[in-house]
């Protein structure tokens, strides 16, 4: 297929005509016009969209010239050579100069990553490779979670972390382990599981713009806008009013069951016995034994999870003026001793 459209001018007939043939043949090969990967260079393949958002897309942020295997949309994989991997182009250009600032460690960006066990054990033996060899002191994974928390604790654009690891890159011994781009080091954590998702909801709270509201601009119930409006009055389409950060907690439930040492202590609460007669435990309370009792195929398997749920708002910029609040979902396990329940949060 002709993709020289890609680095025509947005505003030509052979841009248009080439964002068409893409999105046909996306749909023709992912049986979906719901969940298809967006292109675009904000996205960079890392969200999913309706065909509709993902046109938008493609038209006001530009496609991704760097994806020039459509693998994400049904094109046959072929394998790539190690040239085709450096970082600067023939022409000297960066290929992640067109690499937006806003792209966020957010949403279920790489899809299903983490809920492979095999995956998994691969990305930790991976991440136990030292950063270069001959290093003690960081693995790949350490030195990847360092350089991550410097990104987030000093709010460097995604672009600023990309070249930050290109220069590390250059200036580490040859044979380093260092990511050479933000999306690697994207896919790196995402498959440690810290991934979610964010679903815009109606500002009344009526729903989510999901499944058959995924493409409405308009609550159905309430009739206010799914966009943000400015101080001018002004509705800032793209930006939405009200979002809804989700934690899928199966994925967590499964990873927690990865570990020998966690799996075992998630049978404590069975095992242990109050010695005192008094409630130290959760599991010591009348709550917990009425449970067991009225659900017993449940309460015999100590394996099972026994959750509770709270929520409760703060202010996370902790002024007293501003008006943006939070109002986190929390769901604490349990079935692990005191001193690791609430280090355990499935979805905190």
């Amino acid at each position: 297929m002709d993709k020289s459209w890609m680095h025509s001018d947005r505003r030509s007939k052979a841009y248009e005509f080439g964002v068409e043939a893409f999105l046909n043949f996306a749909v023709e090969n992912l049986l979906t016009t719901t969940h298809i990967r967006c292109p675009c260079v904000k996205c960079v393949n890392l969200k999913l969209f309706g065909v509709g958002i993902i046109r938008d897309h493609v038209y006001f942020n530009g496609i991704d010239q760097s994806y020039k295997n459509w693998t994400f949309h049904g094109e046959p994989w072929e394998a790539t050579t190690n040239a085709s991997r450096n970082v600067e182009e023939d022409d000297g250009h960066s290929r992640y100069s067109f690499v937006s600032e806003e792209i966020d460690m957010d949403d279920n960006d790489f899809g299903d990553f983490g809920s492979d066990p095999y995956e998994f054990a691969n990305v930790i033996g991976d991440g136990d490779q030292p950063v270069y060899p001959g290093c003690r002191k960081y693995t790949k994974l350490s030195a990847l979670v360092k350089l991550y928390n410097l990104k987030a604790k000093h709010g460097m654009s995604d672009v600023c972390f990309t070249e930050l690891l290109i220069l590390q890159g250059d200036l580490l011994p040859e044979g380093n382990t260092i990511p050479t781009s933000m999306y690697e080091a994207k896919k790196t954590l995402c498959a440690l599981g810290l991934s979610y998702e964010k679903m815009h909801a109606c500002p009344n709270d009526c729903i989510l713009y999901r499944k058959e509201y995924e493409d409405s601009t308009n609550c159905p119930t309430c009739g206010i806008s799914r966009w943000k409006e400015g101080k001018d009055s002004i509705l800032k389409e793209g930006v939405p009013a009200k979002v809804v950060w989700y934690f899928p907690p199966i994925p967590r439930f499964k990873r927690m069951f990865q570990s020998h040492e966690t799996t075992k202590s998630l049978t404590w609460h069975a095992a242990r016995k109050s010695i005192d007669g008094q409630m130290s435990h959760p599991a010591d309370s009348p709550s917990c034994k009425l449970l067991d009792d009225k659900w017993p195929e449940f309460g015999n398997e100590p394996r099972n999870l026994r959750l509770a749920l709270s929520s409760d708002g703060f202010n996370p910029h902790s002024s007293l003026s501003s008006r943006y609040s939070c109002w986190p979902v929390i769901l604490v396990t349990y079935n692990l001793p005191p001193w690791l329940n609430m280090a355990y949060l499935p979805n905190h």
